[in-house]
């Protein structure tokens, strides 16, 4: 008997996907609810799961096309029928023996694949890296998609990958040393983050007002509370919790900075559902932390905790993202000192977080060192006008350096 495989329902607003990598090959025993494919959205990577336990049978779909919701993807054979046809013949043939030690190809058990993250299966696909091949340096020696990078990097810096023109092709036709090429098509996430992006700043009249923000209090309070901290939550204490409370004061008090402009009418929200600009393997996503106003501090390191580990994974869904009324990014955890960023549609602000240093400052008329992080706000000017953007952040700075403001709503 024969079960369909059929591209699952992907969300709203979404109707089809691009086949990004089968898991599994035909004639290879699968288990229920076991990934067998994945597939890529406009937003994010979805694994499809067996719906049932037997063998993968024929592939109906191939990797890169393009598939709607309620399409077929593949079959699964029952396991016992297919057991005599699909069963795979390598294991009864007899192996062949490289010419030399060094050309030995690794064998890769088909569970290793498996066990490697979906960021990192796509990356091996990607790369055409053997990841049986590669060492990998993440916990407990797993591979990590810096790992396949790597090892792509230095295939195509050997003297092997030179030998890929043919013999008889002329001498003037072929590339020179060290100036190769290569062609990637984008994903559909990375096509959608473009586009998105290029329509923000076609459709908004966006500016961008700086600030700088004395870290000293919470760095202090950070210091002194860590570690009871991550003992009674299970959590460690960030300075994103201190950004994400100071930005609900902000836009409690500047309600058009938490507003959206829908048609002719502008929406705005008695609630805060804060968007974390995450760095995933495919691009940025922006994973939504709901009624922030209503959280503890544990509550939403706990949720930044668990958003950035399944944006790592690849295991975010369409869910996790929808909505948001504002953003936070932070640049600074890749060394950036200062950035203009851009919005995310339909939202109005964006809160740009930036490394911290040591700079001089004049205290009380004297010249002190203190550890400074620049912050800017990127807004829309057709719905928040200057006055309450730079008000907004002002508050922002004002509740980091006195983090007491956030325990007394100031």
């Amino acid at each position: 008997m024969s079960i369909e495989v059929k591209v699952p329902t992907l969300g709203e607003s979404v109707s089809e996907a691009t086949v990004g990598q089968w898991l599994k090959k035909p004639g290879e025993a699968v288990a229920l609810d076991e990934p067998i494919v994945s597939l890529e959205t406009d937003k994010v990577a979805v694994e499809v799961p067996a719906p049932a336990a037997g063998v993968l049978g024929a592939l109906v779909a191939n990797e890169g096309d393009t598939v709607s919701v309620g399409a077929l993807l593949a079959l699964i054979e029952d396991s016992v029928a297919a057991a005599g046809a699909q069963a795979p013949a390598p294991r009864t043939e007899a192996p062949i023996a490289p010419a030399s030690a060094s050309e030995a190809p690794a064998a890769a058990p088909s569970g290793e694949a498996a066990a490697l993250s979906p960021a990192v299966r796509r990356a091996v696909l990607e790369y055409g890296i053997d990841p049986s091949t590669v060492k990998g340096t993440g916990k407990d020696g797993r591979l990590t998609k810096e790992d396949v990078m790597a090892a792509a990097a230095a295939k195509q810096a050997s003297p092997a990958a030179a030998v890929s023109a043919p013999a008889a092709a002329p001498a003037a036709s072929a590339p020179a040393a060290g100036r190769n090429e290569e062609r990637v098509k984008m994903t559909r996430l990375r096509q959608t983050i473009a586009k998105r992006l290029k329509s923000a700043q076609e459709n908004a009249a966006l500016l961008t007002t700086f600030n700088d923000v004395d870290m000293s209090a919470v760095m202090e309070a950070r210091n002194k509370y860590k570690d009871v901290f991550e003992k009674k939550h299970g959590v460690k204490l960030g300075f994103m919790s201190f950004f994400a409370k100071a930005s609900v004061l902000a836009l409690k008090d500047l309600p058009s900075v938490n507003a959206q402009i829908q048609g002719d009418e502008i929406v705005y929200f008695d609630y805060v559902d804060i968007s974390v600009a995450v760095s995933a393997p495919n691009g940025l996503v922006v994973p939504v932390v709901r009624d922030v106003d209503k959280m503890s501090f544990a509550d939403i390191e706990k949720s930044i905790a668990n958003y950035g580990k399944a944006a790592r994974d690849g295991t975010l869904t369409m869910a996790d993202m929808a909505g948001g009324t504002f953003t936070i990014s932070n640049g600074g955890v890749f060394g950036g000192l200062m950035s203009t960023p851009i919005i995310n549609p339909p939202q109005s602000a964006v809160l740009g977080l930036h490394r911290i240093e040591d700079r001089p400052v004049v205290r009380n008329g004297e010249i002190v060192v203190r550890p400074m992080m620049y912050i800017a706000l990127s807004y829309d000017h057709r719905i928040i006008d200057g006055r309450e953007a730079v008000t907004a952040l002002k508050t922002i700075k004002e509740a980091i350096e006195d983090p007491t403001r956030l325990l007394i709503d100031l």
